[in-house]
């Protein structure tokens, strides 16, 4: 398997194949608009899609060419993901979502059910998406900011 990108998500992505010698490549760029042109790049490849362990996807998802489903995700009943897509660690998708392609969802991010996400699209870590929502194209679903806040001194 030849891996495409040196950052820390390709570095996931190697692990994750740990030596595994499958056929084609895997397109392993976080940035949404680099993966694209990436893609364009090394059009008329092979792109398997790639699915980490502890991962949920329902029989009735549809998954285009390139998508990396990481450990832990969960992607229920008719969604619809397109190629060259990251659902991250722990993430979810839930029934009939329609991910555009090059779209990111982060660690920790939750779809519910129906909702819509343009492409190249990054919704945050731990984003939570309400029912229903539509997510124009290359958008930035940000995550809530971390407030630290410190801790009075103790006896």
């Amino acid at each position: 398997m030849k891996i495409i990108g040196n950052g820390g998500h390709a570095r996931v992505i190697a692990a994750m194949l740990d030596g595994n010698t499958e056929d084609g490549t895997v397109i392993a760029v976080g940035d949404n608009a680099a993966r694209k042109r990436e893609a364009e790049t090394h059009a008329g490849g092979t792109f398997p899609i790639l699915i980490g362990a502890g991962v949920f996807v329902a029989k009735s998802v549809m998954v285009g060419e390139g998508t990396v489903i990481m450990s832990g995700a969960v992607i229920q009943a008719g969604a619809r993901i397109g190629k060259f897509c990251i659902i991250n660690t722990g993430a979810s998708v839930d029934h009939d979502c329609v991910l555009g392609d090059y779209v990111h969802i982060a660690p920790g991010a939750h779809l519910c059910g129906h909702v819509e996400v343009g492409e190249g699209t990054l919704v945050g870590v731990g984003v939570g998406v309400a029912p229903g929502c539509k997510i124009p194209a290359w958008s930035l679903v940000k995550a809530r900011r971390l407030e630290i806040v410190p801790l009075q001194e103790h006896c």
